[in-house]
């Protein structure tokens, strides 16, 4: 196990990383449930007013954490795949909050490009652990 800085700065990676994914989870959740929840409950839809720059803000934000993260992982473990799977699942991010907002794909989109995010987290978390287990 790291000790001193490096430790500080696996703890820190660990952090990112788990912030990135939870933001990806938060995401799906907004995407799948959010409209099902509000079609079942009409009456909610009045008091739930979201932003329509709630899509924007959520991108904002999931590119510099993503992006870090995932980079910051490839670094230390140079495997090409969650990086890829990252890029992806941003790009298909950008695509539903830019250009397909209110179309009709735009909630397939999104939600694969979130799941794109949560799959590339996870291999970039477990690239980054190896064979080590935390106890």
């Amino acid at each position: 196990m790291p000790c001193g800085p490096q430790a500080a700065r696996v703890s820190a990676l660990d952090w990112f990383e788990r912030a990135a994914a939870g933001a990806s989870l938060l995401c799906l959740i907004h995407c799948a449930g959010l409209p099902l929840l509000l079609a079942a409950l009409p009456a909610l839809s009045r008091l739930v007013a979201l932003p329509e720059s709630l899509h924007l803000w959520l991108l904002l934000f999931a590119i510099p954490a993503s992006g870090s993260a995932l980079l910051f992982g490839f670094r230390q473990h140079r495997a090409w795949l969650p990086l890829a799977g990252g890029a992806i699942g941003l790009g298909l991010l950008a695509i539903g909050a830019l250009l397909l907002e209110g179309a009709r794909f735009e909630t397939p989109v999104t939600i694969a490009g979130s799941l794109c995010l949560v799959a590339a987290h996870v291999g970039n978390w477990r690239r980054r652990h190896g064979g080590h287990r935390h106890g």
